[in-house]
Protein backbone atom coordinates (compact mmCIF):
# COMPACT_ATOMS: atom_id res chain seq x y z
CA UNK A 1 0.00 0.00 0.00
CA UNK A 2 1.23 3.52 -0.78
CA UNK A 3 2.50 5.22 2.38
CA UNK A 4 1.95 8.83 3.49
CA UNK A 5 5.35 10.02 2.24
CA UNK A 6 4.85 8.46 -1.19
CA UNK A 7 1.40 10.03 -1.54
CA UNK A 8 2.68 13.47 -0.51
CA UNK A 9 5.62 13.23 -2.92
CA UNK A 10 3.50 12.21 -5.90
CA UNK A 11 0.81 14.82 -5.28
CA UNK A 12 3.38 17.59 -4.87
CA UNK A 13 5.17 16.54 -8.05
CA UNK A 14 1.90 16.44 -9.98
CA UNK A 15 0.95 19.89 -8.79
CA UNK A 16 4.39 21.24 -9.76
CA UNK A 17 4.25 19.67 -13.23
CA UNK A 18 0.75 20.97 -13.91
CA UNK A 19 1.79 24.43 -12.71
CA UNK A 20 4.81 24.33 -15.02
CA UNK A 21 2.50 23.66 -17.96
CA UNK A 22 -0.02 26.31 -16.87
CA UNK A 23 0.16 28.30 -13.60
CA UNK A 24 -3.65 28.54 -13.65
CA UNK A 25 -4.19 24.86 -14.48
CA UNK A 26 -6.78 24.32 -11.74
CA UNK A 27 -9.14 26.79 -13.42
CA UNK A 28 -8.36 25.82 -17.00
CA UNK A 29 -11.08 23.16 -17.27
CA UNK A 30 -8.72 20.44 -18.49
CA UNK A 31 -10.39 17.07 -19.01
CA UNK A 32 -8.23 14.95 -16.73
CA UNK A 33 -10.83 12.17 -16.48
CA UNK A 34 -11.26 12.28 -20.26
CA UNK A 35 -7.51 11.74 -20.52
CA UNK A 36 -7.72 8.87 -18.01
CA UNK A 37 -10.54 7.35 -20.07
CA UNK A 38 -8.45 7.45 -23.27
CA UNK A 39 -5.44 5.93 -21.49
CA UNK A 40 -7.72 3.19 -20.09
CA UNK A 41 -8.90 2.36 -23.60
CA UNK A 42 -5.27 2.20 -24.73
CA UNK A 43 -4.61 -0.19 -21.82
CA UNK A 44 -7.43 -2.40 -23.12
CA UNK A 45 -5.74 -2.42 -26.52
CA UNK A 46 -2.43 -3.49 -24.95
CA UNK A 47 -4.24 -6.22 -23.03
CA UNK A 48 -5.95 -7.54 -26.15
CA UNK A 49 -9.69 -8.02 -26.45
CA UNK A 50 -10.39 -9.21 -30.01
CA UNK A 51 -11.83 -12.71 -29.97
CA UNK A 52 -11.47 -13.13 -33.74
CA UNK A 53 -7.66 -12.96 -33.84
CA UNK A 54 -4.66 -14.13 -31.84
CA UNK A 55 -3.39 -11.52 -29.38
CA UNK A 56 -0.82 -11.41 -26.58
CA UNK A 57 -0.96 -9.19 -23.51
CA UNK A 58 1.78 -6.53 -23.57
CA UNK A 59 2.43 -6.24 -19.83
CA UNK A 60 5.13 -3.49 -19.92
CA UNK A 61 2.87 -1.26 -22.02
CA UNK A 62 -0.07 -2.01 -19.72
CA UNK A 63 2.00 -0.93 -16.74
CA UNK A 64 3.05 2.25 -18.53
CA UNK A 65 -0.58 3.13 -19.24
CA UNK A 66 -1.40 2.65 -15.56
CA UNK A 67 1.32 5.12 -14.58
CA UNK A 68 -0.10 7.65 -17.08
CA UNK A 69 -3.62 7.14 -15.71
CA UNK A 70 -2.31 7.83 -12.20
CA UNK A 71 -0.94 11.21 -13.34
CA UNK A 72 -4.40 12.26 -14.51
CA UNK A 73 -6.16 10.77 -11.48
CA UNK A 74 -3.93 12.71 -9.08
CA UNK A 75 -4.68 15.92 -10.99
CA UNK A 76 -8.41 15.18 -10.76
CA UNK A 77 -8.15 14.59 -7.00
CA UNK A 78 -6.12 17.77 -6.39
CA UNK A 79 -8.80 19.83 -8.14
CA UNK A 80 -11.52 18.06 -6.14
CA UNK A 81 -9.84 19.28 -2.95
CA UNK A 82 -9.15 22.77 -4.34
CA UNK A 83 -5.38 22.38 -4.42
CA UNK A 84 -5.06 21.14 -0.85
CA UNK A 85 -2.33 18.49 -1.07
CA UNK A 86 -2.79 17.31 2.52
CA UNK A 87 -6.54 16.84 2.07
CA UNK A 88 -5.92 15.05 -1.23
CA UNK A 89 -3.40 12.70 0.38
CA UNK A 90 -5.72 12.02 3.31
CA UNK A 91 -8.61 11.18 0.98
CA UNK A 92 -6.49 8.68 -0.96
CA UNK A 93 -5.11 7.20 2.26
CA UNK A 94 -8.67 6.78 3.58
CA UNK A 95 -9.67 4.83 0.48
CA UNK A 96 -6.54 2.69 0.74
CA UNK A 97 -7.11 2.12 4.45
CA UNK A 98 -10.71 0.97 4.00
CA UNK A 99 -10.26 -1.45 1.11
CA UNK A 100 -13.29 -2.56 -0.86
CA UNK A 101 -13.49 -5.00 -3.72
CA UNK A 102 -16.63 -3.53 -5.26
CA UNK A 103 -17.85 -0.29 -6.82
CA UNK A 104 -21.37 0.88 -7.63
CA UNK A 105 -21.80 2.21 -11.15
CA UNK A 106 -24.98 2.79 -13.14
CA UNK A 107 -27.03 1.06 -10.40
CA UNK A 108 -24.91 -2.08 -10.66
CA UNK A 109 -22.59 -3.31 -7.92
CA UNK A 110 -19.42 -4.46 -9.66
CA UNK A 111 -17.34 -6.96 -7.65
CA UNK A 112 -14.02 -6.01 -9.20
CA UNK A 113 -12.15 -8.24 -6.77
CA UNK A 114 -13.43 -11.26 -8.70
CA UNK A 115 -13.36 -9.77 -12.20
CA UNK A 116 -10.71 -10.25 -14.86
CA UNK A 117 -8.18 -7.55 -15.62
CA UNK A 118 -9.91 -6.83 -18.94
CA UNK A 119 -13.30 -6.36 -17.26
CA UNK A 120 -11.74 -4.09 -14.64
CA UNK A 121 -10.03 -1.96 -17.29
CA UNK A 122 -13.42 -1.59 -18.98
CA UNK A 123 -15.00 -0.63 -15.64
CA UNK A 124 -12.31 2.00 -15.03
CA UNK A 125 -12.95 3.38 -18.53
CA UNK A 126 -16.66 3.70 -17.83
CA UNK A 127 -16.08 5.42 -14.49
CA UNK A 128 -13.63 7.87 -16.09
CA UNK A 129 -16.19 8.69 -18.80
CA UNK A 130 -18.58 9.56 -15.95
CA UNK A 131 -15.86 11.79 -14.37
CA UNK A 132 -15.24 9.30 -11.57
CA UNK A 133 -12.13 7.56 -10.29
CA UNK A 134 -12.03 4.74 -7.76
CA UNK A 135 -8.68 4.37 -5.98
CA UNK A 136 -9.48 0.83 -4.78
CA UNK A 137 -10.28 -0.36 -8.30
CA UNK A 138 -7.13 1.26 -9.68
CA UNK A 139 -4.88 -0.32 -7.05
CA UNK A 140 -6.44 -3.72 -7.71
CA UNK A 141 -5.73 -3.25 -11.42
CA UNK A 142 -2.13 -2.41 -10.46
CA UNK A 143 -1.91 -5.79 -8.72
CA UNK A 144 -3.43 -7.53 -11.74
CA UNK A 145 -0.75 -5.85 -13.89
CA UNK A 146 1.90 -7.44 -11.65
CA UNK A 147 2.97 -4.13 -10.11
CA UNK A 148 3.45 -3.33 -6.44
CA UNK A 149 2.61 0.04 -4.92
CA UNK A 150 6.36 0.67 -4.62
CA UNK A 151 6.79 -0.01 -8.34
CA UNK A 152 3.96 2.41 -9.13
CA UNK A 153 5.66 5.05 -6.98
CA UNK A 154 9.08 4.53 -8.56
CA UNK A 155 7.76 4.60 -12.13
CA UNK A 156 5.54 7.60 -11.45
CA UNK A 157 8.34 9.65 -9.88
CA UNK A 158 10.76 8.60 -12.61
CA UNK A 159 8.49 9.70 -15.46
CA UNK A 160 7.51 12.92 -13.71
CA UNK A 161 11.10 13.91 -12.98
CA UNK A 162 12.24 13.03 -16.51
CA UNK A 163 9.50 15.32 -17.87
CA UNK A 164 10.73 18.11 -15.58
CA UNK A 165 14.32 17.48 -16.65
CA UNK A 166 13.41 17.63 -20.33
CA UNK A 167 11.57 20.94 -19.88
CA UNK A 168 14.45 22.44 -17.90
CA UNK A 169 16.95 21.49 -20.59
CA UNK A 170 15.28 22.88 -23.69
CA UNK A 171 12.62 20.30 -24.65
CA UNK A 172 10.10 22.96 -25.67
CA UNK A 173 12.75 25.01 -27.50
CA UNK A 174 14.05 21.98 -29.41
CA UNK A 175 17.55 22.13 -27.89
CA UNK A 176 17.22 19.10 -25.62
CA UNK A 177 19.24 16.00 -26.56
CA UNK A 178 17.09 12.92 -26.01
CA UNK A 179 20.01 10.57 -26.72
CA UNK A 180 23.12 10.62 -24.53
CA UNK A 181 26.19 8.50 -25.16
CA UNK A 182 24.27 6.33 -27.62
CA UNK A 183 21.31 5.68 -25.29
CA UNK A 184 17.93 7.35 -24.93
CA UNK A 185 17.14 9.33 -21.80
CA UNK A 186 14.52 6.83 -20.61
CA UNK A 187 17.20 4.13 -20.62
CA UNK A 188 19.40 6.31 -18.40
CA UNK A 189 16.37 6.82 -16.18
CA UNK A 190 16.01 3.06 -15.69
CA UNK A 191 19.65 2.89 -14.53
CA UNK A 192 19.10 5.78 -12.11
CA UNK A 193 15.96 4.25 -10.61
CA UNK A 194 17.69 0.91 -10.13
CA UNK A 195 20.62 2.55 -8.34
CA UNK A 196 18.55 4.63 -5.88
CA UNK A 197 16.50 3.63 -2.85
CA UNK A 198 12.93 4.82 -3.40
CA UNK A 199 12.48 5.15 0.37
CA UNK A 200 15.33 7.62 0.77
CA UNK A 201 14.50 11.19 1.83
CA UNK A 202 14.08 13.58 -1.11
CA UNK A 203 13.96 10.70 -3.59
CA UNK A 204 12.61 12.88 -6.40
CA UNK A 205 15.43 15.41 -5.99
CA UNK A 206 17.98 12.58 -6.05
CA UNK A 207 16.57 11.24 -9.34
CA UNK A 208 16.86 14.70 -10.91
CA UNK A 209 20.41 15.17 -9.61
CA UNK A 210 21.54 11.83 -11.04
CA UNK A 211 20.04 12.63 -14.45
CA UNK A 212 21.85 15.97 -14.42
CA UNK A 213 25.17 14.24 -13.69
CA UNK A 214 24.68 11.99 -16.71
CA UNK A 215 23.46 14.66 -19.15
CA UNK A 216 26.17 16.04 -21.46
CA UNK A 217 26.91 19.67 -20.57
Amino acid sequence: MLNAQQLATMLELQQKMNTKVNPDWMNAGYGFMRAAMVESVEAIEHHGWKWWKAQEKDLPQLQMECVDIWHFALSHIIIKFQGDITASANAIALELGTPSKSVAFDEIDYQFGTQSLLDNLELMTGLAAAKRFDVGLFMFIIEQCEMSSDTLFEQYVGKNILNFFRQDHGYKEGTYHKEWQGREDNEHLVDVLEALDANMPQYAEAVYAELKLRYPQ
